[in-house]
């Protein structure tokens, strides 16, 4: 069993409250005041797109420089770089899915805006690139050919692969949003996408619970088939009321066997101990006040760490004794009590 744990979050978690229906409700914190908060509660690491270190138009030759400053306030709050995501989906450019758009020029543009975002890992200190495919998928289904698609997917990875012998990409799935679908939704679509690569010892995942939630499917099942795979790289953790919008809900706040059954799979399987991280993608309900708006990542360590100690404590032997007499309806009872501390 892993006996410690590293945090991190993306800076878009403390965020100003707007969504597609309000305004902003909260003022804009400094990312200098967000370290600060990453400090206080014990964070280890920030997930960052590559928007989030520089802008995405700097020029090549200010690049070195002006993440060198990030680094530097990173280092400074006792923190470092977990991934780069390239941030893809919010180009003029990339309206049609950027890798697998029907135009050359802006599949082009989705291959060296990524090359940038390796460049920025390799200045910042992490090898891994994170890979959410946001609007590859379609609204209507004849607008692209699905296996050309593929084969478009498959060559944007490959080139990431082949400009750094040193990075990983860690893909991370999701259904729907913003397209209507799609492709690859799921973490076995993307660990099959792994083995056809140039390099599939460095592709892997990185699982959302509120992703998993989102395609029907459980979150604990989905991480422990990519632990069987050795390819379950990054969890970010959240959760999701339903099958609706992507929430991001703080951890364990909706359905807390769930959660549990999330930590136990990470426990069982010794998760951490190679350094893999434990992501929070959490988001403040858009009511809480600015001065208590990151308290959404605190209760969602806080239930985490409850959720550890419930997995310790339970006898191993007892549940095998459960298993063995195949009484499910006990072994459901025995999780519930000590999910509710009667056991």
């Amino acid at each position: 069993m892993a006996t410690q744990y590293r945090f991190s979050f993306g800076p878009w978690n403390l965020h100003e409250g707007a969504d597609p229906f309000g305004p902003p409700v909260r003022p804009s914190r400094s990312f200098e005041e967000k370290l600060q908060i990453a400090q206080r509660l014990g964070f280890h690491g920030i997930q960052f797109h590559d928007d989030d270190v520089i802008p995405a138009d700097l020029p090549a030759p200010q690049m070195e420089a002006a993440v060198a400053v990030v680094k530097r306030m990173l280092e400074d709050h006792g923190l470092e770089a977990e991934f780069i995501a390239p941030r893809l989906w919010e180009d003029p450019r990339t309206g049609d899915g950027p890798v697998t758009s029907n135009c050359a020029q802006e599949r082009a543009y989705a291959i060296d805006r990524s090359k940038r975002a390796v460049d920025i890992a390799h200045m910042i200190g992490t090898k891994d690139i994170v890979w959410w495919p946001a609007r590859e998928g379609t609204y209507i289904r004849e607008a692209k050919r699905a296996t050309e698609s593929f084969a478009y997917m498959l060559d944007y990875a490959n080139a990431l692969l082949e400009y750094d012998s040193s990075i990983r990409i860690l893909g991370e799935m999701k259904p729907n949003e913003p397209m209507d679908l799609m492709y690859m939704p799921t973490t076995g679509h993307f660990l099959a996408f792994c083995y056809k690569t140039i390099d599939p010892s460095r592709t892997g995942v990185l699982i959302e619970s509120a992703h998993a939630i989102l395609a029907g499917l459980d979150p604990s099942d989905e991480m422990a088939y990519a632990l069987w795979h050795d390819k379950l790289w990054s969890v970010h953790l959240n959760d999701q009321n339903g099958l609706k919008y992507d929430q991001d809900k703080a951890f364990g706040t909706v359905d807390i066997r769930r959660a549990f059954n999330q930590v136990w799979v990470l426990e069982q399987a010794g998760y951490g101990a190679k350094g893999e991280w434990v992501g929070l993608d959490v988001k403040a309900m858009r009511t809480q006040p600015h001065d208590i708006a990151w308290r959404h990542l605190e209760n969602s360590k806080e239930i985490f760490f409850q959720l550890v100690e419930v997995a310790r404590r339970v006898d191993p032997n007892e549940i095998q004794d459960f298993r063995d007499q195949r009484d499910y309806e006990g072994l459901e009872l025995l999780i519930v009590k000590q999910l509710m501390g009667l056991r």
